[in-house]
């Protein structure tokens, strides 16, 4: 017997949940500069006392949004654990990443346009947490080369491609359409290119994939 699908309410959704998805499109379609906090309350369907009730300021806003989406790219990598099979974990990482990249374009394209600015507001962050972050997953791969489970590819520049392969797919949204002569792309394209990347990725790296 099915199950019924059950969608919850949008006044049901954590408060906070729904400031920081209506400030993603609101902070996507207008710029920091252009998005006002009116918008974002209008966009969340809540008063404009709610959001500065949660974040404070525009400012401070804009800085959630961005902080929760690098949270939500670092949950992907963190699948990667050294006690797990390579093949399965690092499918598993780019599968979660590309997830991000379809149902998450608007976090997306405000963190790229915080890059594309020089990445102020995350300056700190790069050059402390992110380097952290990126030695535990380094040091997971290192692992797996040292016991002949992957061979001997530099494990920053695996991750580095597993991280702009699945990104392209939100930054480059619009050409990939044209190419596949989509109007909207679909999960089976999606699905389409995740498989494609996992083999590009296990292959690349000698780790064979599981067979069913």
């Amino acid at each position: 017997m099915n199950t019924p699908m059950i969608t919850v309410p949008q006044t049901q959704r954590p408060v906070r949940e729904r400031i920081l998805e209506a400030a993603e499109a609101v902070f996507a379609e207008s710029g920091y500069e252009g998005a006002t906090v009116t918008d974002i309350a209008a966009r969340a369907g809540l008063p404009k006392s709610n959001l500065h009730y949660y974040f404070g300021t525009k400012e401070a806003l804009y800085e959630a949004v961005l902080f929760n989406t690098l949270s939500m790219w670092d949950d992907a990598f963190q699948v990667l654990r050294a006690e797990r099979d390579p093949a399965e974990a690092l499918a598993e990482c780019i599968r979660l990443k590309m997830d991000l990249s379809r149902k998450r374009p608007n976090a997306n394209k405000v963190m790229t346009g915080e890059m594309l600015q020089g990445a102020p507001r995350l300056n700190t962050f790069l050059n402390t947490t992110l380097r952290d972050q990126v030695a535990q997953s380094m040091a997971v791969l290192n692992h797996w080369i040292e016991l002949g489970k992957m061979d001997a590819v530099s494990p920053m520049h695996v991750l580095l491609s597993i991280w702009a392969m699945t990104q392209q797919y939100a930054d480059y949204n619009p050409p990939i359409k044209a190419l596949l002569e989509k109007e909207e792309l679909e999960e089976r394209d999606y699905d389409a290119a995740t498989d494609a990347i996992v083999q590009l990725v296990l292959r690349g790296c000698g780790v064979p994939q599981a067979t069913a």
